[in-house]
């Protein structure tokens, strides 16, 4: 048994972990995009919630773009289970219940949001180079795409935290 997994594993390439990767971030955009409206939902600043939605709309974009990117692989578009993802969002969804009026409510979900970029960011940095290994150029400009607006995504998120999410969040509760 263990040497049929061996000769298995062998003849899988950078190919198979491409398709693999674009599985898996297929499966957390569209988690994402479930738990956004969550997220906008729950939050108290008017200026996170409008960044939640902001959000969701451009995950709906990117959730396009990789059905590009499946379609250009003759590949149907099918997510495998990603539990970094199922745990990142998990932890957002566990402060927006034990901080929900509370004042560092929205810095906690500002936080929990950063948490699920750097995560894109590093997935879509690692398909991009494994993109480029493959000769996939037309592959690389759309996640190319998706991974400036998940840069943008992330300083959006940054300054929302220093223009004021986290000094309210001390001085309401003080």
């Amino acid at each position: 048994m263990a040497t049929s997994k061996k000769a298995a594993a062998a003849e899988k390439g950078l190919e198979d972990l491409f398709l693999d990767g674009l599985k898996d971030i297929y499966y957390a955009e569209k988690k994402i995009l479930k738990t956004l409206p969550k997220m906008a939902k729950g939050a108290d600043d008017e200026k996170v919630t409008a960044a939640f939605e902001k959000h969701r709309a451009e995950t709906e974009g990117q959730v396009e773009r990789l059905e590009e990117i499946f379609d250009l692989l003759g590949k149907p578009a099918r997510g495998k289970t990603c539990p970094a993802i199922d745990g990142i969002l998990e932890e957002g969804s566990e402060i927006l219940e034990e901080y929900k009026g509370a004042p560092s409510l929205d810095a906690g979900l500002v936080g929990a949001a950063q948490a699920v970029e750097h995560y894109e960011i590093a997935r879509y940095g690692t398909l991009i180079a494994w993109a480029k290994s493959l000769g996939k150029d037309d592959v690389v400009q759309l996640l190319n795409a998706t991974l400036e607006e998940e840069k943008a995504t992330d300083v959006a998120l940054t300054t929302l935290g220093e223009q004021g999410v986290n000094d309210r969040a001390v001085a309401e509760a003080a």
